[in-house]
């Protein structure tokens, strides 16, 4: 059973950054695009970014030029580089993995930015 687990959230100040780290496990399928989307409380799930297994990416307008969007295939591993985060980016963030057609999700982590 496939299973992917977040790492990295937490407290940081606005101006400041964090690495989320997304590893999938229980299986050795590469998938076809792995990504992170966040939610806030009383807003929908939005897609942040996300990278094909050939490397190409994807980022929502909010986030570009900040966060960078990563991935180790062999390793089955996808990584967010947020930097100058500012309070709007508070919110739990998901890791996706999308694999013939079928979603995988993380449990989420909380990235809240505050000072």
């Amino acid at each position: 059973q496939v299973q992917l687990v977040e790492s990295g959230g937490g407290l940081v100040q606005p101006g400041g950054s964090l690495t989320l780290s997304c590893e999938a496990s229980g299986s050795n399928v590469i998938f076809d695009a792995m990504g992170w989307y966040r939610q806030a409380p009383g807003k929908q799930r939005e897609l942040v970014a996300d990278i094909t297994s050939g490397s190409n990416t994807y980022y929502a307008d909010s986030v570009q030029g900040r966060f960078t969007i990563s991935r180790v295939n062999a390793r089955n591993t996808v990584y967010l580089q947020m930097n100058s985060l500012k309070p709007e980016d508070t919110a739990v963030y998901y890791c996706h993995g999308l694999h013939f057609g079928y979603n995988f999700w993380g449990q989420g982590t909380q990235v809240t930015v505050s000072s």
